[in-house]
């Protein structure tokens, strides 16, 4: 099992890889969604990849020559980020590069498998994206950390860190898909990356036409039945056809069918997750969805290589006891869904990384997220697209909760799936 997994990690001293030619030296501001308080943080992504006995290339030289060409085209990343007036936030494009770390792992990745699934929390995740001291601070620091670490097996895991100010996941996206694209031989990006932060700065003067209540003031998190927010237990459940079969069942047929799998996987999670926390029946919950922006502004839609953060933050609220005593549907009928975050939950599908093909080694195995929550954001789950061994395609949900919330969230789930 692998939450007992210990393993040694030998890494080489991190380096900067900067760009392979020289890049513009200029002063680029990000956009307003980009630097709002909220994303001034790093987030992590993990992806595993099986060994190709076929590929005699070393993946940490390669991947580390892409970066070096991709930063030629991506080369604000390759800059040091300043705070200027009103703390508007602008990359200094410096070329100095970002931080690499060549690693060694006494491990196979068969023995991070639960259960024929690769699954979150992963441990040891500290020693296979190593936070180098100085790294994680906002200002005149590296943008993004990769860091390349070699299985004992021939597989590797390749794992990366960028300031969430500079990209959201379709953002991230496009840079590693460039990435492949030089690891597969091209010689430029089939998207060139488009900078034009300024098409979602606000408006002037501002003019603010409905609520935004996911930014709504809330107070401190506290403590619940469900036990301290200090005491946290991270797990990974899978939804494969039986499960959303059960949770198909909790609905009327007509709901099922003019509803998404992830509308109806999202609903039911917020439901059973409150509970779980048994907070007071009259206490606001919320669900706060990311949804790309991208393909849905239609009077001025972004160019297909624009890779600045391009997301909305839609909220459903209800209390504790409307979530809880009324069926499934009410939840599922509220809405397609720092933004307040005390006990909000928060969902991202980021399974648009499950085809991060590196060539020779072919798709990941897992790409997504490697623990269970994010910084300052417990309450937050990210969908990755996964595959059994035995071939069944489903989607794995890391979910943070305290230990007796965990408790109760297992049981509940499992009286649905086994038919109570």
């Amino acid at each position: 099992m692998s939450g007992l997994l210990t393993f040694t990690v030998h890494r080489k001293k991190p380096e900067l890889v900067s760009p392979a030619k020289p890049t513009p030296r200029e002063l680029k501001l990000l956009s307003d969604i980009d630097d709002q308080e909220g994303l001034r943080f790093h987030i992590p992504t993990i992806f595993f990849y099986r060994h190709n006995p076929t590929a005699y290339s070393d993946p940490v030289a390669v991947i580390r020559r892409a970066l070096a060409e991709t930063l030629v085209y991506y080369y604000p990343f390759a800059g040091r980020l300043q705070e200027g007036q009103n703390r508007k936030l602008a990359v200094d494009c410096t070329g100095e590069g970002v931080l690499f770390i060549e690693a060694d792992a006494d491990v196979t990745l068969v023995e991070f498998e639960e259960k024929d699934a690769l699954k979150p929390p992963f441990p040891c995740f500290e020693e296979l994206l190593f936070d180098v001291e100085g790294s994680s601070e906002m200002l005149n620091t590296p943008l993004m950390l990769m860091q390349v670490t070699r299985l004992k097996c021939g597989g590797f895991i390749f794992a990366v860190r960028i300031n969430h100010v500079m990209s959201d996941a379709a953002g991230l996206k496009l840079f590693l898909k460039t990435m492949c694209e030089f690891v597969r031989g091209y010689h430029a990006p089939t998207v060139a990356p488009v900078w034009e932060r300024h098409l979602l700065n606000a408006r002037v003067p501002v003019r603010v036409t409905h609520m935004h209540r996911e930014y709504d003031e809330m107070p401190a998190i506290g403590t619940e039945s469900g036990g301290s927010w200090d005491n946290l237990v991270g797990r990974s459940f899978f939804f494969g056809h039986d499960e959303m079969f059960a949770i198909r069942r909790l609905l009327a047929p007509n709901l099922v069918n003019s509803s998404t799998n992830m509308e109806m996987l999202t609903s039911f999670l917020w439901r059973y997750r409150t509970v779980a926390l048994q907070p007071d029946p009259d206490k606001e919950m919320r669900l706060i969805f990311i949804v790309n922006a991208r393909s849905k502004l239609k009077n001025s839609p972004l160019p297909l290589g624009y890779y600045g953060n391009a997301f909305a933050f839609p909220v459903a609220i209800a209390t504790t006891r409307e979530l809880t005593k009324k069926p499934l549907e009410f939840a599922l009928r509220l809405g397609r869904p720092s933004f307040s975050s005390d006990r909000a939950y928060l969902v991202s599908d980021v399974r648009i990384f499950a085809d991060i093909d590196f060539g020779i080694w072919g798709k990941p195995v897992y790409g997504g997220i490697g623990t269970a929550g994010v910084q300052d954001f417990p309450g937050a789950s990210f969908y990755v697209s996964t595959e059994k061994r035995n071939g069944e395609i489903g989607i794995i949900v890391p979910v943070c909760l305290p230990e007796k919330a965990m408790q109760m969230f297992v049981e509940e789930l499992e009286g649905v799936f086994n038919g109570q």
